[in-house]
């Protein structure tokens, strides 16, 4: 805990305070459930305060990785006497097994839920098999 320094309160009414040190790649890690059927994985994350300008998706062959910035806006004439988000970033990495389709993910960002559609492969499809006879 070397990042972290934490003072006492000098006055009856002054809030504890920490100093922080600089996070650079510290971020938090947003809640996910993941839905599959037969067609794909649908994963919904939960990414309050964050803006689609704020929002980077990128999909490769073998991962999918989330990263996005809140957009939490204090008035001038306010200040924050206790924080408990401390950190305004979100990423998570996902590895994506060979039946996905990382080409074809669609994203949408509503109400702070960001859903993800990665479709199956052509190869991973169920496909019915008729038999002749």
């Amino acid at each position: 805990m070397n990042n972290l320094e934490t003072r006492k309160p000098e006055a009856k009414n002054e809030v504890a305070k920490t100093d922080r040190a600089p996070y650079s790649d510290a971020a938090l890690t947003p809640a996910v459930d993941v839905v599959e059927d037969s067609g794909g994985i649908t994963l919904y994350a939960d990414l309050p305060g964050v803006s689609k300008e704020k929002l980077n998706i990128q999909a490769e062959s073998d991962s999918l990785t989330i990263e996005a910035e809140l957009n939490v806006a204090v008035p001038e004439d306010l200040h924050s006497t206790h924080t408990e988000v401390a950190l305004g970033r979100f990423r998570r990495t996902f590895r994506l097994s060979k039946e996905l389709e990382p080409s074809k993910v669609t994203a949408k960002l509503a109400q702070g839920v960001l859903t993800l559609r990665i479709p199956k492969a052509e190869h991973a499809q169920p496909r019915r098999i008729p038999v002749e006879g």
